[in-house]
This record gives C-alpha cells, structure tokens and sequence, in this order.
C-alpha cells in the first residue's frame, strides 16, 4: 500500500508534514514529491501517468494559489486523487479551494479542508481500507480513540461547571 504526496512548492510542506505523521500513524508507505501543475507540467503529468505502474494507490496534491496541481494529476491518473488546498496569503485560501474542488466532469478530485491534511492522509487512508482490512480495522479504532478522548473531555468539562 503506496500513497504519494505532490506539492506544488516546498513552502506547502509544513501542512504536508501533518499528512505524512498521520500516514505514519497508519503504517502507510508514502512518498513525497515537489511538481508544479504550472512550472513543471510536463513532470506533474509524467508522474501522474506512471503512477499506477510505480505501485501508487492514492494521490494526495497539495497547492496554494491557483491550486491546479490536484486537476492536473487527476487528468493523467486512473488513481483517486485527494486534493488538499493550502492556504496562502491571497485569499486567505479560498482561490486553492476552489481551485482544487471546481473540477470538469470526468476529471474528479475529493477534496478536503483547507490545509486539512490530516483529514487528507485520513481519506487516502480509508481509501486503501477498501483493499486492506487491516488498515479498515486501524480506522475503526481510531475513530473509537476519538470518541473516548471526546467523552473523557465532555465528562470532565462537566465536573468543571
């Protein structure tokens, strides 16, 4: 199980570090790449086309501004395509979100929250739960740590007032 993870510029790695931590946490072999939809075209849609072969599974493309990387990928790749909008300086991110969601008929990519990466990496990651069952099993506890630590909080919070 394979996923990688394209950003349009090295300034969008602080938010695709919190994707790759979460892929560890899962035990989900990733690799993490640098292309621009708009400086290297031709390398973008390269790898998007030999991913599959490559052993790639998912794609997660990380993108500030004109956040074109994750249509760009998915117009290459027969391999689902998460889109994870980074928020830049214009538009306090909204320009990457739309961006990345206002895609073509036939050309989908999921997207996510801006600078939601976790919940990227947590997508990509259900995603391959489709296939693996010990990843879907992973999930499943996960999402019941989270509800604990949320009654803990909540139970606390009430012994507060």
């Amino acid at each position: 199980m394979k996923t990688a993870i394209v950003m349009g510029s090295k300034s969008d790695y602080p938010v695709v570090r919190r994707a790759e931590e979460m892929l560890e946490r899962f035990g989900v072999e990733y690799e993490t790449r640098i292309l621009s939809a708009h400086r290297t075209p031709a390398a973008a849609e390269a790898f998007a086309a030999e991913a599959a072969d490559r052993g790639i599974e998912v794609l997660i493309a990380a993108a500030g501004k004109a956040a074109h990387l994750a249509g760009v990928l998915a117009a290459r790749t027969p391999l689902p395509v998460i889109g994870l909008p980074v928020k830049s300086s214009t538009l306090d991110g909204l320009d990457s979100l739309l961006s990345t969601v206002q895609m073509p008929k036939g050309v989908p990519v999921a997207t996510v929250a801006i600078d939601g990466a976790e919940n990227a990496a947590l997508l990509a990651v259900q995603i391959l739960g489709l296939r693996y069952e010990s990843l879907q099993a992973a999930v499943k506890e996960y999402k019941k740590q989270m509800e604990a630590e949320i009654l803990a909080a909540d139970e606390e919070f009430q012994k507060s007032k």
